[in-house]
């Protein structure tokens, strides 16, 4: 299973950008073959930030995954000097995944890939109540 799919990159950078990235054959089209090229690409270099935490390739993947995918194959898409503003996505998405591998950011998934569900309570402890009706009868 790949991070991203075809219909994530549009969503993400439009059709237009695509084609203009793929279609080596001016077919006026999205080339799907390119597209997937970079894809992979993508996925290989996410997995090795990911198999020490995770089962690789994910079975769930969390949106923000799906996102930095995109960011790398579109980088990996550029056969030339990517724009500085690709050349941002890319690092901010190695950067992202070195936190991942460090432990510092969690992907919100257990070691089999399954979302890790939170009850959403939050649990507060604090010590004895030092002021109350007893202790302050006196004023």
């Amino acid at each position: 299973m790949t991070y991203a799919v075809q219909t994530d990159m549009v969503n993400n950078f439009g059709q237009e950008k695509l084609i203009e990235l793929t279609d080596r054959g001016n077919t006026g089209a999205i080339d799907a073959t390119v597209l997937g090229q970079a894809l992979a690409a993508a996925d290989a270099e996410i997995d090795p930030y990911l198999v020490g935490l995770y089962t690789v390739p994910l079975i769930s993947v969390p949106t923000v995954l799906v996102n930095f995918a995109c960011d790398i194959a579109l980088f990996r898409l550029y056969t030339q000097i990517a724009p500085d503003q690709v050349n941002l996505r890319y690092k901010n998405a190695v950067n992202f995944l070195t936190m991942v591998a460090a432990g510092k950011i969690s992907l919100g998934l257990d070691a089999t890939n399954a979302e890790v569900s939170d009850a959403g309570n939050i649990v507060v402890q604090a010590n004895a109540r030092e002021f109350s009706a007893g202790t302050l009868s006196d004023y």
